[in-house]
This record gives structure tokens, C-alpha cells and sequence, in this order.
């Protein structure tokens, strides 16, 4: 068996098991508190944001109560306002007076912890909340990070991505709504988006699910054209879309964790 620097962990957090794979040569005695600090983190995210959590201040926010002015919620309400204009309105966390940012909070959680880490010298990492992935630097010397892209339904690979610093998010359709006609969207199988920043791949994939088949991938076209997210979307009967740039993350090294 193949051992590696590092430490990893594995918790149930925002409704989901997040793992937090770290494989640069740390001493012990800074990586257990890393990990302490990561899914302090992510605790203190959901508590804040969780839109069903009796006393989040997304929570409050929706009853009309005093809420805490803290940077982090005026930057992700800020950023869901950004998203949807950028989306042509496709992507919209205020609807008929409610404020869910669920569609980006996890991918910005994530990409948030990416860089603490990063830049407590963890630079070799690997994040995973459910098909929510950030990866950092290098899964062993020399080698990127292998990462499967999986079907949220079937949960079979689709698609397996090489990278060194790259987010991927995946939008599977459960609770995503239609802006325009209030209505669950059903006419896709997933959207995968993958790019620099997490939040942003997760608010484009939540987007683009709810955008449909034809109007997601003309949509897909315009950010591959722009740069720098590419996408696979795949339909209910399962055949693949993807933009021409996915081509780049892929690979043949056979040494990596999975």
C-alpha cells in the first residue's frame, strides 16, 4: 500500500461528509490543528448560513430579525448578487422575498478553507464535500491530483480530471428551481463545472442546471470562450456535453489516490 505525507479526516458537516486531505510534510503537531481549524470552519458556515437552521442568521434575515453585520455574509450576499447578474438572472439566491444562498455557500466555504490552508503551508490538498472539490498543489511529488468526476444519481465515474489547482463543482438537480417559473428543474442529468474559484464553478453549475439542456450549453460555450471554467453537462438519457477545454486535465498518471 502506498503511504503518504500528511493527515486526513472525515466529518459530517452542512449536511454532508467532508474530507480534508492534506499531504504536505507537516510535523503532527501542525496538522492536527489545521484540521481542528478546518472543520471549525465549516461548522461555524452552516451554523451562520444554514437556511434551516432555527437561529443562522440567514434564518433571521428571512424573519425579518436583527442579524449580526459580519464581512463574511455581506461578501457572499454580495457575491449571490454578482453570480446572478452575471447568469442573466439563471442563478438567484432572493426569491419571492426569501434569501437562500444554498446554491454557492458550499463551493465558497470550501474554496474559503482552500486557501487558509494554503496559506498555513498546507499547499499540497485535497477538499471533498459531497462532489464539491478543491484541490491544491500536488497529491505526491511531481504528481497531480486525480479526480473523478461522478454521476450524483448512479454515482459512476464520468469523467476522471488531473489537476494541480483547480475547483470542481456538480449540480444534480435535487432542490434546484427553475427562477422563471418557480418550478423544480428536471430536464438535466448534472452539470459539472470546473475553474479557479469553487464558489463561483458551484453558482455557474446551479445555474446552468436550472438554465436547461440548450441554453446551459451555450452558456458553457460563453465562459469556455471567456475562460476559465469549462463544463460537462450530461442529459437525463445520459449522453455528455462538454467544452473543448476539458480536454487539458486530462492524463494517464496511475500512481494517485483516487
Amino acid at each position: 500500500m502506498t503511504t503518504f505525507p500528511g493527515s486526513a479526516r472525515v466529518e459530517t458537516v452542512m449536511g454532508t461528509q467532508v474530507s480534508v486531505d492534506i499531504r504536505t510534510a507537516l510535523p503532527q503537531r501542525e496538522l492536527t490543528p489545521l484540521l481542528d481549524d478546518a472543520f471549525a470552519w465549516l461548522r461555524w458556515v452552516e451554523e451562520t448560513f444554514g437556511a434551516t437552521s432555527p437561529d443562522s442568521q440567514i434564518t433571521r434575515l428571512n424573519r425579518g430579525q436583527t442579524i449580526r453585520q459580519i464581512p463574511e455574509l455581506i461578501e457572499v450576499l454580495h457575491r449571490c448578487d454578482e453570480l446572478s447578474e452575471a447568469t442573466g438572472g439563471w442563478f438567484e439566491a432572493r426569491r419571492n422575498g426569501v434569501v437562500d444562498p444554498s446554491g454557492y455557500i458550499k463551493g465558497w466555504a470550501l474554496e474559503r478553507l482552500s486557501r487558509a490552508l494554503a496559506n498555513a503551508g498546507a499547499v499540497d490538498h485535497r477538499i471533498n464535500a459531497g462532489g464539491d472539490i478543491r484541490v491544491r498543489g500536488s497529491a505526491a511529488p511531481g504528481k497531480r491530483w486525480r479526480v473523478g468526476v461522478r454521476d450524483p444519481h448512479t454515482g459512476l465515474v464520468r469523467r476522471v480530471l488531473f489537476a494541480n489547482d483547480l475547483g470542481i463543482a456538480t449540480s444534480g438537480g435535487s432542490g434546484i428551481v427553475n427562477p422563471r417559473t418557480g418550478e423544480p428543474e428536471t430536464t438535466l442529468g448534472s452539470v459539472t463545472v470546473l475553474g479557479p474559484d469553487l464558489g463561483v464553478a458551484d453558482g455557474y453549475a446551479t445555474a446552468m442546471y436550472a438554465m436547461g439542456p440548450v441554453l446551459a450549453r451555450r452558456f458553457a460555450l460563453e465562459q469556455a470562450a471567456e475562460g476559465p471554467y469549462e463544463t460537462l453537462i450530461v442529459s437525463r438519457d445520459g449522453q455528455e456535453f462538454g467544452t473543448p477545454g476539458l480536454a487539458g486535465y486530462g492524463g494517464t498518471e496511475t500512481r494517485l489516490a483516487g
